[in-house]
This record gives C-alpha cells, structure tokens and sequence, in this order.
C-alpha cells in the first residue's frame, strides 16, 4: 500500500478523534459491547481458553470502554487497560467501578507502551491493529513488554467495508492494515516479524457478537518463547 503523507501523530490525532466521538454508543453495538449473559459467558469461556489459569498479569491494549478487560478481570486476573481514547477510558473505568472490579486503566499508545520490559504475563488487543499507523513498531513493542513464557492474543477480522469510513477518508492510506487481513496473513505478518508458535481459531459463533458476524473474526495467540 503507497504511504500518503500524514505523519503517524496526525494519524493519531484523527483515529482518537474519531473513537472519542464514539465512546457513548460504542457498547450498544453487538460486536463491541457484551448486551446479555449469554454472550458474556461465551466470551469468558473464550478467554479463559487462550489466557490460562489466573491470576495472570494481563495488559488489554486498545481497551476502548473495556469489555475485554472486565471480562478478564472477572476471570482473575490482575489486569490494566491501555487506550489512546480519553472518551473511552472514563467509560471503562465507570463500568469498571460499577462492576466492583479492580482494573488499572490508563492513557497510552500501543505504539509506544509505558510499560517496562517483561512486565506483562498476557497481553490481549481486541480489534485495534487495523487502526496502526505502525504495526510493525507496535508487535515489537509488544513483544517487550511481555515475559520469556508469555502469551500474545489477538482478536481481530477482516472487515469488509466496501468503501473507507468517511472519517478515515484522508488516512486510510496511512494505515497498513486497514481494513483487517485474514487470519492467515495476519499470521504471517506476525511470523515475518520474527513471531513463532502461532496458533489461531475462528470466532464466528453469533452468540459472542449478538448476531451473526458478517466478516471473518478469529482469535491468534502467540506463545513468547522462554
């Protein structure tokens, strides 16, 4: 794809933006949000799956209003929250206390995460490497933060939109991975970017999303070697 020339923080600037403006309805959308418990218990049988016993230390990048995040902290474990979205973030902590639950969320890029080396046992990013200016700088970044023994997991699709977001018009080009891949180029662009020990697996059930999803969603985890 031709880079245009928007730098990366102008890029930023639009996507935060755009989801700020969000923020307030983004839970009333199935594919975002959790509506009853019915969903909630197939998304927490799905994370339990790929995140392992509890308590772990979990860092939920792109958190937005922090579905994934509460949903984690429910199954114990210790988890943070890590949103470019100011918007989102006051959403996810009110849901958090209204949840009774623990959950450290904070401002921050997935680019550039203010997290030491190894501090993390998971991390987890549900639909956000789609939004990157940067998502090679971003999988390095993740790498890092995660310990030897570690585990990476993406939620993520290919969303077929027949033309770009009205908002996304002047930077889609500035985004590499608009739009999503299929599960199996993500996974190579996870293993060219030195990424072994990758799983992945279809989430297609519509009891997750609400309603029968219309793009290819899947879930890839990464296993960081010890």
């Amino acid at each position: 794809m031709t880079r245009s020339s928007n730098g990366d923080e102008d890029v930023k600037d639009v996507v935060r933006e755009y989801w700020n403006g969000r923020a307030d309805s983004y839970d009333d959308d199935g594919i975002s949000g959790v509506r009853d418990d019915e969903q909630r218990e197939a998304w927490l049988a799905v994370l339990r799956q790929w995140t392992g016993d509890p308590p772990r230390r979990v860092l939920d990048l792109g958190c937005g209003t922090g579905t994934i995040s509460l949903l984690l902290a429910e199954l114990g474990h210790d988890v943070s929250g890590i949103d470019l979205t100011p918007e989102m973030l006051e959403r996810a902590r009110s849901k958090a206390r209204e949840a009774r639950l623990s959950i450290g969320f904070g401002l921050g890029d997935a680019e550039a995460l203010p997290v030491p080396d190894d501090a993390c046992d998971v991390v987890t990013a549900r639909h956000l490497i789609w939004t990157l200016p940067n998502p090679s700088r971003a999988i390095r970044e993740w790498r890092r933060v995660v310990r030897p023994g570690g585990r990476i997991i993406l939620l993520e699709g290919r969303w077929d939109f027949p033309e770009p977001w009205d908002e996304y018009r002047e930077i889609y080009d500035d985004l590499p991975l608009y739009r999503g891949r299929p599960p199996g180029e993500l996974v190579d662009f996870l293993a060219d970017h030195g990424l072994e020990r990758i799983e992945r697996e279809p989430l297609m059930d519509a009891t997750l999303w609400g309603e029968d999803p219309e793009q290819e969603l899947y879930v890839v985890g990464v296993d960081v070697p010890e």
